[in-house]
């Protein structure tokens, strides 16, 4: 391992957006075991820090993995390209968002919540295979696009089930 990996090298994994959720958490606990911070209780107060700093670039390279969103991001970086911090104003996603917002505001059972979910996770599905093709052809701004579209699902889908907590 250098001594400065991306979370790619890190886990042993090819830099795609595309990877084996199993696979990544595997190496994760495999890591966490070789570097945890009680192998290293006997150890100098270098090596000890040393430890927890691998540690803490363990974590933060596996929760980045895991998400796909923080994935793509991620992958954005490296590739160089800056993902924009201007939301991307698509008059037909806009357009969907108001439509979906309404709908959720309006929604008082259980079982249209589910319903409702359950059309978000195929959207994000649909979206997250939009972007795996979307990096790997290099199309890195629409990549992008599809990223901001991709987190307001995930954030719907959070409020989503904030509602599904005060409904039963």
């Amino acid at each position: 391992m250098s001594d400065n990996p991306n979370h790619f090298q890190l886990f042993n994994l090819t830099v795609t957006f595309d990877i084996d959720s199993l696979t990544l958490a595997q190496h994760y606990r495999e890591l966490q075991r070789m570097i945890h911070p009680d192998n290293y209780i006997n150890a100098g107060s270098g090596e000890r820090l040393l430890a927890l700093q691998k540690t803490a670039q363990i974590n933060d390279a596996y929760h980045t993995l895991k998400d796909p969103i923080q994935r793509g991001r991620y992958l954005l970086n490296l590739q160089g390209y800056s993902p924009s911090t201007e939301f991307h104003k698509d008059p037909v996603f806009l357009m969907e968002q108001i439509e979906l917002r309404e709908e959720l505001m309006q929604i008082q059972q259980l079982t249209a919540l589910n319903e409702f979910l359950t059309r978000l996770e195929q959207r994000m599905r649909q979206l997250i295979q939009q972007l795996s093709h979307q990096l790997a052809a290099q199309q890195f701004p629409t990549a992008d696009i599809t990223l901001q579209q991709l987190q307001f699902f995930k954030r719907l889908q959070e409020e989503a089930l904030t509602l599904e907590e005060t409904l039963t």
